[in-house]
């Protein structure tokens, strides 16, 4: 129980770490080892006798509901299994739970750590040699995982779950001739790998490109005039409201004096320095290259490419930002 207290005390926490942006309606299941701790033999009118660590199996599925501050509830169905325990003893758990987790962004979109705490019942089937008894029991757990999200699934991440679940009470054993014999201390570590999917979770849309209103005519030399080429996700492509602004860039550079033609290229955070960059250049290129295509001479045009480093609109690593993918065309 101390263990659940110090989940749940560290789940009200708020918060060190923003949450992971996760909302809504998502489904899980994962599966892998269990060790059954600590049991208790107790042989009526004999001694108590301890019971040694036993590895099986675990199995789990989820439906729950993330708020989008890191708060998610769900509910779990799940099984475990340990074979051999005493004597030909063998051991089935059947369990309804009831959970509250916390997801962390510690600034990284490839991992998210989160803690949680649940309750519920477990249904305990206890059988040996060609006897059976099945005992329902309040259980309650602590959870510890990661969950990394799959980039090329948008919803999909992979989880690694440690979860604790302790069994209350003492349950009867199968009779064994006039002997009458209870078992309790019903304690589990597991160590799971599983998927979660986050049905909400939907490419950005289309960016919206639109180049900055020209500036009144004023005398020469004409002050510089700036397009801005917006880009889809992940993406140095060229739309066709982009190809009309950079047309009319090329355009300007022959009703304007113009010594040097700058084009900037930039991306959102929603990937990683080291990869944004190249992709900023990319950007860069692709509008150079069809300021080239309309007449610019290409000794002109000077290529530059920041990553991520000068956002529109500022926003924490991870985070998609239309206005951020773009590429800026400065006439000087």
């Amino acid at each position: 129980m101390k263990r659940v207290l110090l989940a749940a005390t560290l789940l009200a926490l708020p918060l060190v770490a923003q949450a992971q942006p996760i909302q809504g309606l998502y489904v899980g299941a994962g599966g892998g080892a269990n060790w059954l701790m600590d049991s208790r033999v107790r042989v009526h009118a004999g001694p108590t006798l301890d019971g040694n660590t036993n590895t099986g199996a675990a199995a789990l599925g989820s439906i729950g509901w993330a708020f989008g501050n890191g708060v998610r509830v769900e509910t779990e169905g799940s099984w475990r299994q340990n074979a051999g325990l005493s004597n030909g003893l063998n051991e089935h758990k059947y369990g309804a739970m009831a959970n509250v987790l916390f997801d962390m962004d510690i600034g990284s979109p490839w991992v998210f750590p989160y803690l949680g705490a649940g309750a519920g019942a477990q249904w305990v089937h206890l059988a040996e040699g060609g006897s059976s008894v099945t005992d329902p029991a309040f259980a309650f757990q602590a959870i510890a995982g990661l969950s990394f999200p799959i980039p090329w699934v948008v919803g999909l991440s992979a989880t690694a779950e440690y979860r604790y679940l302790g069994v209350t009470g003492e349950r009867k054993l199968p009779p064994v001739g006039a002997v009458s014999a209870y078992a309790s201390g019903d304690n589990n570590h597991a160590a799971l790998l599983g998927l979660r999917y986050a049905f909400n979770v939907t490419p950005p849309a289309m960016p919206v490109t639109a180049p900055t209103p020209a500036p009144a005519a004023a005398p020469a030399p004409a002050p510089a005039r700036s397009y801005l080429v917006f880009f889809d996700w992940d993406s140095a492509a060229l739309s066709a409201r982009a190809r009309q602004i950079i047309t009319e860039a090329a355009q300007n550079t022959t009703r304007v004096q113009v010594t040097r033609i700058d084009v900037a290229g930039y991306a959102d955070k929603s990937g990683t320095p080291a990869y944004n960059l190249p992709l900023s250049r990319r950007r860069a290129e692709a509008v150079a290259a069809e300021l080239v295509a309309h007449g610019v001479a290409k000794q002109a045009i000077d290529i530059q490419a920041f990553g991520d480093t000068k956002p529109l609109v500022p926003t924490a690593a991870g985070v998609r930002e239309p206005q951020n993918r773009r590429v800026e065309i400065v006439l000087h």
